[in-house]
């Protein structure tokens, strides 16, 4: 009995020990991550999560981005979200020329003088606005770590845009990419994959840990290449939008019973009736008169990006 006392008063030792170097470690790491917070900001490089500043630092990664995206010397490549050009300098030394596009002014002066230093600000074009609201000038192809805040949007915008490009290498959200990726028949087909597909190819390249980024962010990233397709569907992008929209809209119910509802129906050919100059008359049978449904208005060519609610 007195032996069992014994062991019962060192286990209880060990774990109070345990529980003491537990919380030490705690106080320890808060205060020693607050420092580094602190020297961040007193640097002027404190990096905002919440507008998806993650850095990529790993070289090898970054220069498997380079050769995968097949940058030719002669190519203008478009980088949305620079940072302080981890991946701008691997481009610079590939291609012809970089257009970086970065809204936060700190990133903006930290890279010009990164390249200046490198004798390569000829190269560059650095252009600061909010890269969904900014017209791109002609480039070849893109390559970029896109944040994730942005990433339907931007998609939206590049693959449904007036700028002719080669391909896009995309470091994006994994759930995202794998939203992306998905084809019919798999069980997470969804609105998002159809509207991109139907301009462009989508191709898995690998997955990026998030231990690569600077701060770590809470998911792993993908790496996909996007490739418009030399042929496209000749059809209007603000009838195909309806239209995926009120697929989608629904998980629980199948197609069939979708469209067995008149309303939806009648909502489709009124947008397309509209975009056309004309109306859907809509014979009421009960009174025997015909109303005509208001018609959809126009969504200018600009806001086409918001109409992508995936």
């Amino acid at each position: 009995m007195i032996l069992g006392l014994k062991k019962q008063t060192q286990t209880l030792g060990i774990v109070k020990s345990a529980s003491s170097y537990y919380l030490a470690s705690r106080r320890n790491y808060h205060s020693w991550s607050g420092q580094v917070e602190k020297k961040k900001e007193q640097d002027g490089l404190f990096l905002h999560k919440s507008k998806g500043q993650h850095l990529l630092t790993n070289n090898r990664i970054l220069d498997a981005i380079v050769r995968i995206s097949d940058v030719r010397p002669t190519d203008t490549v478009l980088e949305i979200g620079p940072g302080t050009g981890n991946l701008t300098m691997k481009l610079l030394e590939a291609a012809q020329n970089v257009v970086a596009v970065e809204i936060d002014k700190r990133m903006v002066e930290i890279l010009g003088k990164r390249v200046a230093d490198h004798g390569l600000e000829d190269k560059l074009t650095i252009i600061q606005k909010d890269v969904l609201k900014t017209d791109f000038p002609q480039f070849d192809l893109v390559v970029a770590n896109i944040p994730y805040n942005i990433s339907s949007p931007l998609v939206a915008k590049l693959v449904y845009g007036s700028n002719a490009f080669r391909s896009a290498t995309l470091l994006l959200q994994k759930e995202f990419s794998r939203r992306l990726l998905a084809n019919p028949g798999d069980s997470d087909f969804n609105r998002l994959a159809v509207n991109v597909k139907l301009v462009a190819d989508v191709q898995f390249v690998m997955d990026v840990s998030k231990r690569e980024f600077v701060p770590p962010p809470k998911v792993d990233s993908s790496l996909v290449i996007i490739r418009p397709k030399e042929v496209k569907p000749d059809v209007d992008v603000q009838e195909w939008l309806a239209f995926t929209r009120t697929c989608f809209g629904n998980k629980n119910k199948t197609l069939g019973s979708m469209f067995r509802q008149k309303k939806k129906v009648i909502e489709l050919l009124n947008f397309s009736a509209g975009r056309n100059g004309a109306k859907v008359g809509v014979m009421n049978q009960k009174c025997g008169k015909v109303n005509w449904s208001s018609e959809f208005e126009w969504v200018p060519r600009e806001e086409t990006i918001q109409a992508f609610s995936w």
